[in-house]
């Protein structure tokens, strides 16, 4: 019988390969890739130099939250490396009818390509295809389209592995504890990155014996974070371990433990803030870990359209052309190396 760290390393090493296999995933359903341009294979050299002039239009939700503003500004801050990109940017909206006419526009000033994160992947997905068919590539992100002919590239933040990677950790600290106590404080319920998310988290927790004995939802906000953590205060007198969605609401959950006088569990946060980074790093906090969710996600498809409208292919690839699925890592950031994290983490 295998060991709880063996089916672990398993599950990680699965989850591995097969982000490995859809990487590898060259072309779009019918071998269209969504641009007239013929591909080569490339040198990190040949990539780097300066191409053709390539107008990318570039549309996102509003920022609200520090992780869209991060992944606002990383895009453009990715863009301004490059004298060959023009970037047109449309201003962040969470209005799915908006961001669609953002889409149009694009499609009719015959852009080169379009870095797009929906504010809602199924209601964008008619108007990505329509971009596609008039041979403007999309590059998608974060947030899914319906259809896999919407897009040229997706390239996507990993939900499911955020739970493993929290799960595995809360393991490693508590495996050896079965009754521990265990919490959860997600995001909004409603979303299918919540459920991923949950879904990721329980398969790693009963893969050592443990399950979520409390749970509450939040919606991504400090108030909603501090509201949600307050009433699992009050419903659950110990608690040994709580693994927190995401960092935003963390600012709301770390004040809601400090107010409740509560030091008895340590916590792991999720996305990746540079504040609870910086908790992390003091020794000081429950907060004991985060689990990356890369705001680098608009940033990368910015750089992917360049190569895609180039015909470039990835240079540290064999294949010739850009992959069309990418799924990021979720790494784990401790105390050991959080040096490592902190310089590109995004501030909530």
């Amino acid at each position: 019988m295998l060991s709880p760290s063996t089916r672990r390393r398993m599950l990680v090493a699965a989850g591995a390969s097969l982000a490995a296999a859809l990487v590898l995933t060259g072309c779009t359903p019918g071998g269209d890739t969504g641009t007239d341009v013929e591909p080569t294979g490339a040198s990190a050299e040949d990539n780097e130099a300066e191409g053709d002039t390539v107008v990318i239009g570039f549309s996102g939700p509003a920022a609200d939250h520090g992780w869209l503003g991060a992944i606002n500004s990383a895009a453009i801050a990715e863009a301004e490396k490059y004298p060959d990109i023009d970037l047109r940017v449309a201003e962040g909206t969470n209005d799915a009818n908006l961001q669609i006419s953002q889409v149009e526009g694009f499609i009719n000033d015959k852009v080169d390509a379009i870095v797009l994160l929906p504010t809602d992947g199924a209601a964008l997905t008619e108007v990505a295809i329509e971009a596609m068919e008039a041979g403007i590539p999309v590059i998608n992100v974060d947030r899914e389209f319906s259809s896999t002919f919407a897009a040229r590239v997706t390239i996507l933040g990993d939900n499911y592995g955020m739970g493993v990677s929290a799960g595995t950790y809360i393991c490693e600290q508590l495996g050896d504890n079965p009754d521990a106590v265990v919490a959860e404080i997600a995001g909004i319920d409603s979303l299918p990155l919540t459920q991923d998310r949950t879904q990721g988290f329980n398969d790693a927790l009963a893969d050592c014996g443990l399950e979520v004995s409390n749970r509450v939802a939040a919606d991504f906000t400090i108030q909603g974070g501090e509201a949600a953590t307050s009433q699992l205060l009050s419903a659950a007198p110990q608690i040994d371990a709580i693994w927190n969605h995401d960092d935003d609401q963390g600012v709301g959950v770390l004040a809601a433990i400090d107010a409740a006088g509560r030091d008895e569990f340590f916590m792991v946060g999720g996305a990746g803030s540079a504040n609870a980074m910086r908790e992390i790093e003091s020794g000081d906090s429950v907060l004991q870990a985060t689990v990356i969710y890369p705001s680098t996600q608009a940033a990368d498809g910015i750089r992917l359209a360049r190569l895609v409208a180039q015909g470039k292919a990835m240079s540290d690839l064999v294949e010739i052309e850009v992959p069309n699925r990418i799924v990021l890592n979720a790494p784990v950031v401790t105390s050991e190396n959080v040096d490592k994290y902190l310089p590109s983490a995004f501030e909530s």
